[in-house]
């Protein structure tokens, strides 16, 4: 009951092509391609000048970018503080109810 039944490939039916015969091939020297000629220099990358205006731009757009991270990651830990609190709260008003509930019978 519990050993895997491995399946078996049936034989195949019906019209089957023999296996094609493959002749080597001679091969024949042949002329040297002609040498490439030297590709032109590409041209140089243009340099990043970073101006003082550009610069205020990524300093800000970076503290953009850290505040709201920041304060994404700050409302998800109050949100798991909240809710395990008060989860924690319900959990000892239960156990109030249920420990009253024995004492008086």
């Amino acid at each position: 009951m519990l050993r895997p039944k491995i399946p078996i490939m049936p034989t195949p039916t019906g019209l089957t092509t023999p296996p094609a015969i493959v002749e080597p091939t001679t091969l024949t020297p042949s002329a040297p391609p002609p040498l490439a000629t030297a590709a032109p220099a590409a041209p140089s990358r243009p340099t990043v000048q970073l101006t003082p205006g550009t610069a205020l731009v990524l300093v800000g757009g970076a503290t953009a970018v850290v505040l709201v991270v920041g304060a994404v990651l700050v409302s998800m830990l109050l949100a798991v503080a909240i809710t395990g609190a008060s989860l924690a709260i319900c959990a000892l008003v239960i156990r109030s109810f249920v420990h009253a509930d024995t004492k008086r019978r």
